[in-house]
């Protein structure tokens, strides 16, 4: 039950976080980069810190959920991973490093959901592992590049 809760919670956190980044973002004189100065702490301490917290204290239930056998030395390092790329965007974020810090963070993390989207795209097909997380994720994903899409096109291009 802990582990639909923490799923809830990222899925609502990242929702809202889209709607207020692009409520208070498109209103200022900078809007591509004032959404992705929103986005970029609360996308990935929405996804990456729940995701970490869930798999740092509940890591067997996770795995349990997500229809894996086992909670292993390497699904822990995931998690790690999952808390540097919040507390990075955290870092960014209150040290202002600016928009080419925020890019290549949500990039970055951008780049390990995508790969993170196939793997649960091929767990549910070639594996057959129907889990909640395996079907939600990759179709997640392509809404999340979606909504990323503005801000990062704009700020690059």
């Amino acid at each position: 039950m802990i582990i639909k809760i923490i799923e809830a919670i990222r899925i609502a956190g990242a929702s809202f976080g889209i709607y207020w980044a692009y409520y208070i973002g498109m209103g200022t004189a900078t809007p591509a980069e004032s959404v992705l100065h929103i986005l970029t702490p609360w996308i990935i301490v929405s996804i990456a810190g729940t995701s970490a917290f869930e798999g740092l204290f509940f890591g067997k239930q996770a795995a349990a959920e997500r229809g894996f056998k086992e909670d292993s030395s390497y699904a822990y390092q995931s998690r790690i991973a999952l808390l540097s790329y919040a507390v990075i965007s955290l870092v960014v974020y209150m040290a202002n490093w600016g928009t080419d810090a925020e890019v290549t963070i949500m990039l970055t993390f951008l780049f390990f959901m995508f790969f993170s989207a196939l793997n649960h795209g091929y767990q549910a097909i070639v594996n057959k592992n129907y889990h909640w997380a395996n079907l939600n994720r990759p179709f997640l994903t392509a809404l999340l590049i979606a909504a990323m899409w503005y801000p990062i096109t704009n700020v690059l291009f």
